[in-house]
């Protein structure tokens, strides 16, 4: 056989791209960027530039035909339009988990369900302490958001200092944390019920459902019915981008045909082409067979998940920091940090995160409700917890529908939340970086989940 001469790399490539590659290819990645672009944020909105942030952000847009026009801003449009995708990847993330995942049996899942009760009750008990009788009292639910791509990140970059098991632990208790921020924000966040509109949408989630127990692979499908269902929950008082992770629950997770099956007829398919003098007309339509048959034993729900990751961890979660992160302090000072808001926010975060998550957490071992994850010792478990600590994503969505229409109040809870995730992030890292090594670890971080947007 005549082997191809290898062409060389492009100098471009080797300068531009290569590096872009290498970057992405961190596990840590999608948590960078989302760093930098909430860095990003502050920097642009305080500096003389300040006004085309606002302009660019705040800019009116009209979605419709004839009188029936949608009026927002772009950062309307990214908070409950692209927002809706993100939360329907964290929909398929939860199913995954709880068809095959940590979360398939009571005995994985009771102790990060434990830990993730106290993360989610006590920050938002000493959030409400502090703000008791205050308009702010209704951000209660600000600090009760873990980020999983920050804080799995914060994870990677510890390489061996802290076992597969915490890993597993912490990504099992942010997965929970974002069902309890779901539970909350349609619960406590809604704009009022109208009960024609959540009938509707009921009927929509029973049509979804049946999709789901007739095994419907086709995208469109689920896009069209979720398109109803977030217009359904806008009008019926429930916030829309709710409508995302119910679409993502109804993809299916299992595969339509037995894996076995179907490569035995690849075998014999393959076998036979062998066989055959090759045609170079028929190859594509060949190629297309094979790789028709490969999808049956992909379920749809890690194909959509694959599909919409990237789009999701480097493209819409940044875009939401950039939107949402850009806090003016001009004219703050550093009595400004003590007042109830935001020192309830950033001590919400920072130190009733950790709290409640350890202490739920040591009082399940210790009771034998289950054992310690890892193996870990006290200080690696707390500096888990303080990592737990780091809220952004849910935490601004949050902060941005309990202070819808407040700027003033709603730039606090962002600085709260900055700050307080922060601290964890610093904190965390500094524990685990100098604290003991794992007493035993049965697999390399390095074989952690890969931090996904949530």
């Amino acid at each position: 056989m005549e082997t191809r001469p290898i062409r060389p790399v492009p100098r471009l490539f080797q300068v531009a791209v290569a590096p872009l590659q290498a970057f992405f290819q961190l596990e840590a990645s999608s948590g960078i960027l989302l760093a930098l672009c909430a860095v990003a944020a502050m920097v642009w909105a305080n500096s003389p530039w300040a006004d085309s942030y606002v302009a660019l952000f705040d800019a009116p847009l009209a979605l419709g035909l004839g009188g029936s026009l949608f009026h927002f801003t772009v950062r309307e449009l990214i908070n409950d339009g692209l927002m809706t995708i993100f939360f329907f990847l964290v929909g398929m993330e939860i199913k995954r988990e709880l068809a095959a995942g940590e979360l398939r049996t009571l005995s994985r899942a009771l102790l990060p369900l434990i830990a993730a009760v106290g993360g989610m009750v006590v920050p938002a008990l000493l959030y409400a302490a502090l703000n008791a009788g205050t308009p702010a009292l209704k951000g209660w639910a600000i600090p009760m958001a873990t980020d999983i791509a920050f804080a799995i990140g914060c994870l990677t970059l510890l390489k061996g200092r802290v076992s597969h098991g915490l890993v597993v632990f912490l990504t099992a208790l942010a997965i929970f944390d974002d069902i309890g921020g779901i539970l909350v924000i349609a619960l406590f966040y809604g704009t009022g019920v109208h009960v024609e509109w959540l009938l509707g949408a009921l009927a929509l989630t029973g049509l979804l459902g049946l999709c789901n127990r007739y095994d419907v692979r086709n995208g469109l499908v689920y896009a069209v019915l979720g398109g109803a269902l977030w217009y359904a929950m806008h009008h019926g008082g429930v916030h829309a981008t709710i409508a995302g992770v119910v679409v993502g629950m109804m993809i299916p997770a299992r595969p339509t045909r037995r894996g076995r099956d179907v490569l035995e007829e690849l075998h014999a398919f393959i076998g036979q082409l062998l066989r055959e003098p090759e045609d170079e007309s028929v190859r594509t339509s060949q190629l297309l067979h094979i790789e028709e048959q490969l999808e049956d034993i992909e379920p749809p729900l890690t194909r959509f998940e694959h599909l919409w990751h990237g789009w999701v961890a480097y493209g819409i979660v940044p875009l939401f920091a950039l939107a949402n992160s850009g806090i003016s302090v001009k004219g703050m000072h550093l009595a400004d940090l003590i007042k109830p808001l935001p020192l309830g926010v950033m001590l919400g975060l920072f130190v009733g995160k950790q709290v409640g998550i350890f202490l739920f957490t040591w009082v399940a071992v210790k009771l034998r409700l289950a054992e310690m994850p890892g193996q870990a010792t006290a200080l690696q478990l707390h500096g888990v917890a303080v990592v737990g600590g780091i809220g952004f994503t849910v935490a601004l969505f949050v902060a941005g529908l309990a202070f819808s229409g407040e700027p003033s109040l709603l730039a606090e809870a962002k600085l709260g939340i900055l700050l307080g995730s922060l601290l964890s992030a610093v904190v965390g890292y500094l524990l685990l970086r100098f604290g003991p090594t794992p007493r035993s670890q049965t697999e390399p971080t390095s074989n952690a989940p890969s931090p996904k947007a949530a």
